[in-house]
């Protein structure tokens, strides 16, 4: 028996061929035709980077097989295969050689979702997923389309609110959605869809209404951010989703919340926010926002989120582009609060969510592994333990 590998896969029926995960792999090893994408055995080295981008989850697929299935199967799939039957004997029989040692780990690993994929908190609520595609796309109709940036800030960032009638289309906290841009691309086919995370609370944006909110930056380039940022009230579009089965609020009053964003990551945490604030009003130092922008005309939600109460809400901005003013970074305001953060990290109550621009994950990793390490922590397995028990969540892009 030739000694077996953990195949990296993607589930071809939960995929919405965004393509996060392609953009994701320095190594190059996601690939895609017209109807799937799919992983090359020979180059994956398994980093796990393309997991955080997906929102759909179909990424976090894994099975054991004594050969790799080839790119050629894997691009024809419309579903996942089964398992292949592998040979395991007891692990306490002597005579287990080492495949078949091998095939236990491997199988035991992959059964608990990769070795440390993200799952969701115990207390989250269970989130609806995959509702709709783009065959049948949920109609929206924009109620309001509200700069929240400075006219002359550096960055055109949109609070855009939408109705969706009498369409079932539930979405939690952190959850994401799908925008298709009208139109073709060059090859004459539907665009790829746009995600957003839902910036408004599981009952809507007004209490007890099915809307919902997204934050939004207008990019240069970019096709969906200026459709989205130029639509005007009374505008429909197309939803698809709603995505993501991890990255969601815990909902048990104990949880203690640091999370940590730039600029736009800002949507799941103002949902947050305002979820426990409608539920759970008399909470008082549970939650903890780390908020980074270049300056304050640019950061989302400023003015409102000053009116929050620092009992309720614990805010540390930090801004890297003040006249006058040394750069400041998400990572610097954690160093800072070193010691209110670290009776956290012992606490099995706390969790962690990151979200912004990709590029905050190594300052933000290196701030933890230095407020652990003064503390006499080992960081690598204080955040082994906290994904283990879903209370590890980063979304970047």
């Amino acid at each position: 028996m030739s000694t077996p590998i953990k195949q990296h896969l993607i589930d071809p029926e939960i995929c919405i061929r965004c393509h996060a995960c392609v953009d994701a792999c320095a190594k190059e090893a996601i690939s895609f035709n017209d109807d799937n994408v799919v992983v090359d055995a020979s180059i994956c080295d398994q980093d796990m980077a393309c997991l955080g981008p997906c929102p759909t989850g179909a990424i976090d697929s894994w099975q054991v097989v004594a050969s790799p299935y080839s790119l050629e199967e894997q691009l024809n799939w419309m579903e996942l295969p089964e398992q292949r039957d592998l040979e395991v004997r007891d692990a306490s029989d002597p005579a287990d050689g080492p495949v078949e040692d091998t095939i236990a780990a491997l199988l035991d690993e992959a059964h608990q979702g990769a070795g440390g994929v993200a799952i969701a908190p115990v207390s989250a609520a269970t989130p609806s997923v995959n509702l709709n595609g783009a065959k049948t796309p949920v109609k929206a109709v924009v109620q309001g389309n509200f700069r929240l940036t400075a006219q002359d800030a550096d960055a055109d960032v949109r609070h855009i609110i939408l109705d969706l009638g009498h369409a079932n289309f539930p979405v939690l906290e952190g959850q994401t959605i799908g925008i298709i841009p009208p139109g073709q691309d060059e090859k004459g086919r539907s665009h790829q869809p746009r995600l957003y995370s839902v910036s408004s609370p599981r009952d809507g944006e007004r209490p007890k209404t099915n809307n919902l909110s997204l934050t939004l930056k207008r990019e240069k380039n970019g096709l969906c951010s200026n459709y989205m940022c130029d639509l005007e009230r009374g505008d429909e579009l197309d939803l698809i989703g709603p995505f993501g089965s991890s990255f969601l609020i815990a909902d048990d009053p104990k949880a203690r919340l640091i999370m940590i964003c730039t600029g736009t990551g800002s949507a799941p945490f103002r949902a947050f926010t305002m979820h426990r604030q409608r539920v759970l009003p008399e909470l008082s130092g549970s939650m903890k926002l780390f908020f980074g922008a270049r300056t304050p005309d640019s950061l989302p939600y400023f003015g409102p989120l000053g009116k929050v109460p620092q009992t309720f809400l614990e805010k540390h901005f930090a801004f890297s582009r003040v006249s006058g003013q040394p750069k400041t970074y998400v990572q610097d305001r954690l160093r800072e609060d070193a010691e209110n953060l670290v009776p956290m990290l012992s606490d099995p109550n706390t969790y962690i969510y990151i979200c912004g621009l990709k590029a905050m994950e190594t300052g933000v990793e290196a701030a933890f592994q230095d407020i652990a390490r003064a503390a006499g922590l080992d960081w690598q397995e204080v955040r082994g333990q906290m994904l283990a028990s879903g209370r590890y969540h980063v979304e970047t892009y």
